[in-house]
């Protein structure tokens, strides 16, 4: 299990333990955590369940790929150095204690 704490748009903070492999948008979903919505299931084709990971821990992730790098280009907020697609990160022990931002708006 791995420890994610989502920060939404209010400032709510809330830590949910993962089950490896999951990825972020399934466990933000499973748990009820507000503002994201991951329209298209995780696979990659909404970018409604955009993310701002926390900057000094992008090096603890894979790269994004060439489609999550198209689909961030349609994010409704702003996007940013560290913005991320939560359905194509997963859960791992390296990413234990990792923090995301969630944005004002998904839509």
């Amino acid at each position: 299990m791995t420890n994610i704490t989502y920060v939404e748009a209010s400032g709510q903070a809330t830590t949910v333990s993962l089950p490896d492999g999951w990825n972020l948008m399934q466990g933000a979903i499973a748990n009820g955590i507000e503002g994201i919505l991951g329209e298209c299931g995780g696979s990659c084709a909404c970018a409604t369940c955009h993310c701002y990971v926390d900057e000094a821990r992008l090096g603890d992730l894979p790269p994004p790929s060439e489609n999550e790098l198209d689909m961030l280009a349609n994010v409704a907020a702003e996007r940013r150095p560290n913005s991320r697609l939560a359905c194509q990160i997963k859960a791992s022990p390296l990413l234990e204690g990792l923090m995301l931002q969630l944005p004002e708006t998904q839509e």
